[in-house]
């Protein structure tokens, strides 16, 4: 199956879709599940999950103490932001979630020793974010990944519907933790296109507008959006 590890909703506060219409999107594109890592909360996966089972992991991205980032994979309970990169981890493991590096070298300072720390204590290394626009990041995860013989995926990072399917795992199917663990023995990580820097500042202006109207997590329908002058972003050429 493919799946996509590494994805944000209108759940994150530089998310634009709603869970379901991610969900939507992604099978359109030929996914077969997703994991749906919103930041610092899991409201928009157990949401999304309640609609298509099958289809949604849960999971969230941990924004650690040193700014970096960790994502727990099959969580039941949200995971507080500001912890170690091993307290975060051990919080992840004690509710039977795996940990996932993502992006572990795309940082402007300390990417060598971020990277090393998150991938000392994960299950998972993503080795292609079709975010990481340097593509040395992608490169050196890759090498250090295979150093330490962990697993290796790659991931959309997708904060808007058409980054969907430019990177994926393809693995054997599973259904529990326990079984994609296994499978993961046979992950081939599917890197077809990076995206352009100019999707980060379209997220950061989307989280501005946000932050301006009220909150990180502000969910309203959608004909009250939180950005409701904004019409979806098409991408840049």
């Amino acid at each position: 199956m493919k799946i996509d590890l590494h994805l944000h909703t209108n759940y994150s506060i530089d998310g634009w879709c709603t869970p379901r219409e991610m969900v939507q999107q992604a099978l359109a594109r030929g996914l077969d599940k997703i994991a749906i890592t919103d930041h610092e909360t899991i409201d928009g996966a157990l949401r999304a999950r309640r609609v298509y089972p099958d289809r949604v992991v849960v999971g969230e991205e941990i924004n650690c103490h040193c700014g970096t980032h960790l994502i727990g994979l099959f969580l039941s309970d949200h995971v507080p932001s500001g912890l170690s990169i091993e307290a975060t981890a051990e919080r992840i493991r004690q509710q039977g979630g795996l940990v996932y590096a993502p992006h572990p070298f795309a940082y402007i300072t300390h990417s060598a020793r971020r990277a090393r720390r998150v991938m000392d204590v994960s299950d998972i290394a993503e080795v292609f974010n079709s975010r990481a626009f340097a593509v040395q990041w992608n490169k050196r995860a890759a090498v250090l990944a295979r150093e330490l013989s962990l697993p290796q995926a790659a991931s959309s990072d997708a904060h808007f519907p058409w980054e969907l399917g430019r990177a994926f795992t393809e693995l054997p199917a599973f259904s529990t933790a326990e079984e994609f663990r296994s499978s993961l023995r046979e992950a081939r990580p599917v890197g077809l296109r990076t995206g352009s820097p100019w999707l980060h500042v379209m997220s950061l202006s989307i989280a501005k507008s946000r932050w301006l109207r009220g909150g990180a997590h502000t969910l309203l329908p959608r004909q009250q959006r939180v950005v409701p002058h904004l019409e979806a972003p098409s991408e840049p050429s």
